[in-house]
Order: C-alpha cells, then structure tokens, then sequence
C-alpha cells in the first residue's frame, strides 16, 4: 500500500505458530496510523483445516474495510480463500507458500522441488539439517528467538491433507515479498515458482524466514509502500 491513508492490516501467520512474533511490525503499523488484526489459527486442532482457518481470520475481520492482507509462510495457503469471504484490497505474500488449484499443501513441498532446494541451501549454509535455530532464526535477536522458540504451537496435519479448494487465484491484487536470506523457503526457488505460478517479479528484503521479527522497522516500511497487481498467470485448476 502507497500514501498516507490508513489501511487494516490482516496478519495471517505461519504453522505452529504462535502470533506474538507479529508484536514489532504491528507495533511499528499502528504508530504509523493503521490498525492491525492478527488473529490466533487453530493450528493444533485436527478438526480444522484451511476453511476453517480463514473462517477464523473472516470473522476477526468483521466488517472493517481497506483491509491489507500479509500471508506470511504456510499462511499463503489461508489468504487467498480469505480474499474470497471478505473484501481485501490487497495482498501480500511475504515469503510465503504459493498454492496451486487442487494442490493439497503436503504435496507442495515435492511439487516445486523444495527438498532439493533445501538441501543446497543447507549446503551454502553449512547448517546442520537438525539445527532449527540456524535454520529459522539465523539473523533474529537472542531474547527474540529464544521468545518465539517457547512459544511454539503444535501444527496439526489436517490442514495439509485435502486439496486447496479455490478454481482459480482471486482477482485481488497481489505482491510477493521475497526475503533474500531465508533458509527454509530458499529466494532462489521461491523467485522461480512467483514466475512460474503467479507471473509477477517479487520484491525482495534483506532477511531470513521470520522477518517480522528481525526487520520489522523495514518490513513496514515496505507493507506501505509496495506494489501490487492482480497476477497475470492466477493460477487456475484445468478444465475437466
């Protein structure tokens, strides 16, 4: 979002988590006049999936308008069933999964080649494949990781098991965000699959995978500013 106006911004969070590592960059949005909705998923209750999940950020949305969604994660799989219950003005995925129509979330991670991907980051990166700080949290504050560390939630499966349930991408216009530094969901391949799955460039901040936690003075610097369009390729399940 560009200019001076006043937006809701809906923070839609990543798996397992808890939605406390949203705290500074709400913190810097509502100093700068905007209001910040970043409600809890229930992500260890095995009853709910990704309808479920959005139902949850729609009904904290209410009735409220100018409504700016941030998808951070495996919350890029939330939003844009979000965009289709409330009326969203724009979208950004911040380093985020990009569903396909149809596509189950368990099948993303082959379906793009993320393992591959992974491993040669881990390679650059000299990182032991079990060391989740390093993978996480590499460039995050001490207090700040160790912080989010106790406060992880249990992540159910459920929401990974059924397709994703849209025919096509929503006509909303839509950013990806691209943090240069992030060692779980690697720039290189996440360039390539916002080529591939959505046709547009994304933009790019320094930063690893929880960005909202180790450059969120940054970070809303460019929610306000930045640029989004509706996805030329908007992604759409085949005709049958």
């Amino acid at each position: 979002m560009s200019g001076p106006h006043p937006a809701t911004f809906v923070l839609i969070s990543g798996a397992g988590t808890d939605t406390w590592y949203w705290r500074p960059l709400a913190a810097h949005l509502r100093a700068r006049g905007h209001e910040v909705i970043a409600p809890e998923l229930p992500c260890d209750d095995d009853s709910a999936g990704l309808v479920e999940y959005a139902d949850v950020v729609a009904d904290a949305v209410g009735d409220r308008t100018g409504l700016v969604v941030v998808a951070h994660s495996f919350g890029g799989f939330t939003a844009p069933l979000v965009c289709e219950r409330v009326p969203v003005d724009r979208l950004v995925l911040l380093t985020a999964m990009i569903p396909a129509p149809g596509e189950p979330p368990g099948e993303w991670w082959a379906n793009t080649g993320w393992e591959q991907a992974r491993r040669d980051q881990d390679e650059r990166d000299g990182r032991p494949p079990d060391d989740d700080l390093a993978l996480f949290f590499h460039d995050v504050p001490p207090e700040l990781a160790a912080e989010a560390q106790k406060r992880a939630r249990a992540q159910s499966a459920t929401p990974f098991a059924a397709p994703w349930p849209l025919k096509a991408w929503p006509a909303v216009p839509t950013a990806f965000l691209l943090c240069r530094d992030d060692r779980f969901l690697p720039a290189g391949l996440m360039r390539r699959l916002v080529r591939e799955r959505l046709g547009v460039i994304p933009d790019e901040i320094d930063g690893g995978h929880i960005v909202p936690l180790s450059r969120p003075g940054e970070l809303a610097d460019r929610l306000e500013n930045i640029e989004c369009v509706i996805p030329p390729n908007r992604p759409q399940r085949p005709s049958t």
